[in-house]
């Protein structure tokens, strides 16, 4: 299989697909682009590679032949830009989540990548950290049987991450940013859900940083099949010790059995009438966690890129693609629209006013 080229974009959240580029047989770091000189130098030195490779110059990167995809790992709001001029040069893409910041730029971004004929990934990396992945196995054999509930959940203390200058402006929003993880595990197993209902609020820690956003959120889901969900997460809090709590997790529950994927002690348990059993992945954990301690999880961006590439290869369509991604997106929007209103949101009334109703689950 012949090597992608791999251009990326943001240095600063593209620290982890550097990491995975380099190391993948299936891919080649072409290029590396931002606009931080300095940080340029550092991820070239970081990672071997020769400093011609980087530019401050994304049309530069762009108009680059070698390059078959690109990264794009630039702040939320820069993501509809960043794509659609991507998919123009005849790149395919794959951008971080959350894909867009809201659907103001949905329509364009799907005209877009019509257009181009190339393939779109979004980065959403739990799906390929080892737990989540063998729980979804599971799922798919059928061992819980019919689903009940899911529930999933992100708390971080993510304070280290508002010393970036945007984090603090009107732009940046944790619901979309830190929540877009287990609100994909959500629709990655209730991709029919049809209602939220939620609340939110902005902690004394996220307003004492200059937060501008919401920081603290909990919210329940119906799906139109039957089975019901939540989602919750903090990001400016103390969290409780690994010990207890993964930070992270995704619970299913069946007719058969149950199972949790858990995040930092990379560990899955599961349970059915017949047997009990808890699976760790402790071996995995220096590929996974490669850099500043377990904050940078490099080993799922390396798995979901080699996943991308197998796809390109054999003309797939990855997932979660353009439309995939862009539903995600409605949702999220829907569940902002349920914490200033106070009350459920249908998920087609918001992908109806922007047009977007073919996308209706």
């Amino acid at each position: 299989m012949k090597k992608l080229g791999l251009g990326v974009l943001g240095l600063g959240e593209g620290r982890s697909i550097l990491s995975a580029g380099v190391h993948s047989e299936l891919w080649d770091v072409v290029a590396l682009c931002d606009l931080n000189d300095a940080l340029g130098r550092e991820r070239c030195a970081e990672f071997s590679l020769p400093f011609e490779k980087f530019t401050r110059d994304y049309a530069a990167l762009l108009a680059n032949p070698a390059i078959d995809v690109v990264g794009i790992y630039t702040p939320d709001h820069l993501h509809a830009d960043h794509v659609i001029a991507a998919l123009r040069a005849g790149k395919h893409v794959v951008c971080t989540k959350p894909f867009l910041h809201d659907l103001s730029r949905a329509a364009e971004v799907r005209a877009a990548a019509a257009a181009s004929g190339k393939r779109v990934m979004v980065g959403q990396s739990s799906r390929f950290f080892a737990p989540f992945a063998r729980q979804r196995e599971h799922f798919e054999a059928g061992v819980f049987g019919a689903l009940n509930s899911v529930e999933a959940y992100y708390n971080a203390d993510h304070r280290w991450f508002l010393a970036k200058g945007w984090a603090k402006t009107d732009a940046f929003k944790w619901l979309y940013g830190g929540l877009s993880h287990p609100v994909d595990f959500i629709r990655w197993y209730l991709p029919d859900i049809e209602e939220v209902m939620g609340y939110s609020r902005l902690s004394e820690n996220g307003r004492a940083l200059g937060l501008v956003h919401a920081d603290t959120f909990h919210f329940i889901y119906q799906s139109r099949s039957g089975p019901i969900a939540r989602v919750s997460g903090t990001y400016t809090s103390p969290v409780t010790p690994n010990a207890r709590d993964s930070n992270m997790s995704c619970v299913l529950r069946g007719a058969l059995g149950a199972g949790q994927a858990d995040y930092y002690d990379l560990r899955y348990a599961w349970k059915t009438d017949t047997q009990s059993v808890v699976e760790t992945f402790e071996d995995k954990d220096d590929y996974f966690f490669r850099f500043g301690g377990h904050s940078h999880h490099a080993g799922e961006y390396q798995n979901y890129i080699e996943y991308f590439a197998r796809c390109l290869a054999e003309g797939r369509k990855p997932t979660p693609d353009v439309d995939e991604g862009i539903v995600t997106v409605a949702l999220m929007q829907a569940m902002e629209e349920s914490c200033a209103t106070g009350r459920p949101v249908k998920l087609c009334d918001v992908l109806a006013r922007h047009g977007l109703e073919a996308l209706t689950p």
